[in-house]
């Protein structure tokens, strides 16, 4: 097994996580100006400044660490009014040091707009950024404050974090396909196993069950047949079990030589008159398989519901045919083995018609559309 660890492991997200959080750390370097400012003061002014500086930082990682924890979960943002009262918090301790430092205080502006990015609605967090923005343009004007670069830096750094959020957009959605899709092949193969087992055990085990029912008959009236039968059975088993561990490999491919053979062999157990070709050498190697499972579905649907007394399988280079004089039902056009069937049929190009002969039968037909 590799020992490679991709980002899809938990133990990876969750260390990459943590250093998201440091990285987020680091740019709080900007925040080394208001706290500077409030330790020049030596003042109650000053440590108050120190303290909204600190609280600003912590909250502002908190928000960040949340917000991670909500990108695992497969969300970009959180609920409105959480992202609502996140940024409002940072927004009045960001204005409180402003008030009690002054120009130095602004340096939480940017951290303000970048959060009502990376929280909002595009178009609400970039109405939020600009307004920051101007507000600081204002402040500076009003106040004289030499804070010329700031509102570009606010502008600059909501814009990167508004690339950030697209490209995370667009990687969630590329997983959530991803996973849609894993789900929806695993739902075809399952699916597919359903339809191959139908196939396979149904048939088998129909044959089966006719044959333990016929050696139990047997049993005191001739015991040399019995003990064939007996033998068949077994050997009926043996290949039903093949079958199913070819179908779970996925080798799914049929003889029709032998489904011919079991076709014959099943209708003499049930008592049925069976007429079957004896060679498929004109037949093209593009539908023998289609051939195969549909003379396997249809001498399989005779022998469980038709209470037929004669079983005809025709089949020639586009077209095989398995018709019987039993009562017929239309339960079985809903049956798993003629949905299955058809599917088969559209793959390889072919239509299945059903029809009930006159007087009486039941008769299911694969028909190739043109020759392969």
């Amino acid at each position: 097994m590799s020992d490679v660890t991709t980002l899809d492991d938990p133990t990876t997200r969750q260390r990459w996580g943590r250093f998201g959080v440091v990285f987020a750390a680091v740019w709080l370097v900007f925040l080394v100006e208001p706290l500077s400012a409030g330790w020049n003061r030596h003042d109650v002014r000053g440590w108050t400044g120190i303290a909204l500086t600190i609280t600003f930082a912590a909250y502002y990682l908190w928000v960040f660490n949340r917000a991670r924890q909500v990108r695992v979960r497969r969300t970009i943002r959180p609920p409105l009014a959480r992202a609502v009262v996140d940024v409002a918090t940072l927004a009045v301790l960001g204005t409180a040091m402003t008030v009690v430092l002054g120009e130095p205080g602004l340096a939480s502006t940017v951290y303000t707009a970048v959060t009502a990015v990376m929280m909002l609605p595009a178009i609400a967090g970039g109405a939020i950024a600009l307004g920051v923005a101007a507000v600081v343009e204002l402040l500076a004007t009003q106040f004289d404050w030499n804070v010329s670069g700031l509102p570009l830096a606010i502008c600059a750094a909501a814009f990167a974090m508004a690339g950030v959020i697209a490209l995370m957009n667009r990687n969630l959605d590329l997983l959530n396909r991803r996973e849609e899709d894993e789900r929806r092949a695993v739902q075809e193969e399952r699916t597919r196993m359903a339809r191959d087992l139908h196939d396979i055990l149904g048939h088998s085990l129909t044959v089966i069950t006719v044959k333990a029912q016929l050696a139990n008959r047997l049993i005191d009236v001739d015991v040399d047949r019995a003990r064939t039968e007996l033998d068949d059975l077994e050997r009926l088993s043996r290949d039903a079990l093949a079958d199913v561990r070819s179908a779970v490999e996925g080798f799914r491919g049929v003889s029709l030589p032998v489904e011919i053979a079991r076709a014959r062999e099943a209708l003499r157990a049930a008592g049925i008159e069976a007429e079957l070709p004896n060679s498929t050498d004109a037949i093209p190697t593009p539908l023998r398989e289609l051939f195969a499972w549909t003379i396997r579905e249809g001498v399989t649907n005779v022998v469980r519901h038709s209470s037929a007394g004669r079983c005809t399988v025709t089949i020639d280079e586009r077209h095989v045919a398995v018709v019987d004089d039993g009562v017929g039902t239309d339960a079985l056009l809903a049956g798993n083995g003629l949905t299955g069937l058809r599917e088969r049929a559209a793959a390889a190009g072919a239509r299945v018609v059903v029809t009930h002969p006159q007087p009486q039968g039941f008769s299911v037909q694969v028909i190739a559309e043109e020759a392969p």
